[in-house]
């Protein structure tokens, strides 16, 4: 699957099957991570790769709207520390990107488990703290999402998008 082709298929998948994934195709996600971008080329992202059933289902428990890590085979918590770059939330999130597409391109459905809040600095605290004690993540280190992932169950119909023309400019606004 080329590129295009895995962004066009790409779904948030929360229904998975009891099929565990195979290590080396979760080694190739970690690898997306890995690999994405950062600004300045700095290195202000981490991913702890999570697989332990327990500990899985403890991450469920992170926000009411994370239940379906429950049924997650794996999952990768992405933290960023704001000291080493400037840029660190963009660095998490290229890297969730990019875990989310190879999940895509392997044949694995990931859903975005959503820990920091921008819009809710009290709400944010409240859900790093959670993630940060379960597993071990200093206090310098900011949680910004745990991606669940694992077989689809069920994979939803695609989603109707806004019009191109809606979100496209050429040259000006």
């Amino acid at each position: 699957m080329d590129v295009f082709k895995a962004i066009q298929a790409r779904r948030e998948i929360t229904k998975y099957q009891d099929k565990p994934i195979p290590n080396e195709l979760f080694e190739k996600v970690i690898d997306a991570g890995v690999f994405a971008p950062t600004g300045n080329n700095l290195p202000s992202k981490h991913l702890i790769a999570i697989t332990d059933r327990k500990m899985l289902d403890k991450l469920a428990d992170t926000t009411p709207y994370m239940k379906w890590m429950k049924e997650a085979q794996a999952a990768i918590a992405v933290t960023a520390k704001p000291s080493v770059s400037k840029y660190w939330l963009q660095d998490a999130s290229f890297a969730c990107a990019f875990i989310w597409l190879e999940a895509v391109e392997l044949g694995l459905g990931s859903a975005f488990g959503a820990v920091y809040h921008s819009e809710d600095e009290e709400e944010s605290q409240i859900r790093e703290d959670y993630v940060r004690k379960l597993l071990g993540i200093p206090g310098d280190q900011r949680v910004v999402a745990v991606l669940g992932l694992g077989y689809p169950d069920q994979t939803p119909k695609p989603k109707k998008h806004v019009p191109r023309d809606e979100v496209v400019s050429y040259e000006t606004y």
